[in-house]
């Protein structure tokens, strides 16, 4: 999660200074060393425990909406591996304390710093947000805060992989048990970022699937477009923003929208806003429209992004050698065993041959002395025959 907040200003020794958190041990393990970022809910901490690094997420409790407990209990049931884990989540001080898996940059972070993203890098992109989704639409739950800032990329030799974040608005859809969906009811007010909530969810409508999946698309767009038909609205209030950001995104057709780009996105765009409450979706066709776009670019799903440093290659490079040594040593291992056990067996088998043979010899053993002795009694009666008759 680290940097999908803005930076805290100022100098770090000063920081580390003023700022009291910075230096506190929470839950006896975890030593906060540095500030990430703030927002209206609390603080984010980079911490450090037994030479590992984490995240720790701080919500203050006077705020009363305990979205971080939120959070961690739905982070903490789909444990999927485009989510951060969860390491304790509790209490302390005036804050509620979640502490995580420790991330790299958030989308909206590398998109200020580039301005606008390739095709081939929003396609990948555009794939992994609908396989995450799909994830976690089958274990029932709806994020439904679906922007740049949530999404994340992996820290360290993880820096190809995509994760999302910040659960605390998500929920769920539908019954686990009979798989029926919640009512399609009107609600007072939105849920989620104005910027890219889907139409539905601008008007106050429950939502469900459809509605992550089409705010995927006005992200992806965002990404190719460098901005959005409805950004810099003149507004007076936030109720009138919310108004004139619905109006526009009803005004923008899927081709004006999509238009100067590859046709996939206009599918993608227009399929997820036709899609009805209960609809569900095709994933797999959505994922497929943006293998397309990279096929057509030349490409490959080879998770080289336009931020991708020689150095991120090197970690890979690195970890996979890593995976490749551990697999050698396992199948060594196994291969090993697998030997054991053969010559175990085939020692159990001679074992079961020698047997029958000490059982076969014991028994002609038998049957030669039974043999024996009926011969010597056999020459017996013959000489008593001859003494007596004679």
């Amino acid at each position: 999660m680290e940097n999908n907040l803005p930076k805290s200003e100022g100098n770090e020794d000063n920081e580390s200074n003023t700022d009291p958190i910075i230096g506190k041990i929470f839950f006896s393990k975890y030593k906060a060393i540095k500030k990430l970022g703030e927002g209206s809910f609390g603080k984010v901490y980079k911490a450090e425990y037994n030479k590992e690094e984490y995240a720790i997420k701080m919500e203050y409790k006077s705020n009363n909406q305990g979205l971080l407990e939120v959070e961690a209990t739905i982070m903490s049931y789909l444990k999927g591996p485009n989510i951060p884990y969860i390491k304790s989540y509790g209490y302390s001080g005036n804050y509620n304390v979640l502490v995580m898996q420790l991330l790299g940059k958030s989308l909206e972070d590398l998109f200020n710093k580039l301005s606008k993203f390739s095709i081939k890098t929003t396609a990948m992109l555009g794939y992994q947000m609908v396989n995450i989704l799909q994830y976690i639409h089958d274990r029932h739950i709806i994020h439904r805060d679906i922007k740049p800032d949530n999404f994340v990329m992996g820290a360290k030799e993880n820096n190809d992989r995509l994760y999302l974040l910040d659960f605390g608005l998500a929920k769920k859809y539908r019954s686990s048990r009979t798989l029926i969906q919640y009512p399609f009811i009107k609600k007072k007010k939105l849920t989620g970022t104005a910027r890219y909530a889907s139409i539905h969810a601008l008007e106050a409508y429950e939502q469900s699937r459809r509605d992550d999946l089409e705010s995927v698309g006005y992200v992806l767009m965002y990404f190719l477009r460098g901005e959005l038909p409805w950004q810099g609205l003149r507004v007076k209030s936030k109720e009138d923003r919310y108004k004139k950001i619905l109006e526009k995104k009803k005004e923008t057709s899927s081709e004006e929208l999509c238009k100067d780009f590859p046709l996939e996105f206009f599918k993608y765009v227009d399929y997820t806003k036709k899609l009805e409450y209960e609809d569900n979706p095709d994933y797999d066709m959505l994922k497929k429209l943006f293998i397309d776009v990279i096929r057509e670019n030349k490409g490959k799903m080879d998770y080289i992004y336009d931020w991708t440093t020689k150095a991120d290659l090197q970690r890979r490079k690195e970890k996979r050698n890593e995976e490749n040594t551990e697999k050698e040593t396992n199948k060594d291992k196994n291969n090993k065993n697998k030997d054991e056990e053969i010559e175990s067996n085939k020692n159990d088998q001679m074992d079961r041959i020698n047997t029958r043979h000490l059982r076969r010899d014991v028994t002609q053993d038998k049957d030669d002395k039974v043999e024996s002795v009926c011969c010597i009694m056999y020459v017996y009666n013959i000489f008593n025959f001859f003494i007596y008759r004679f």
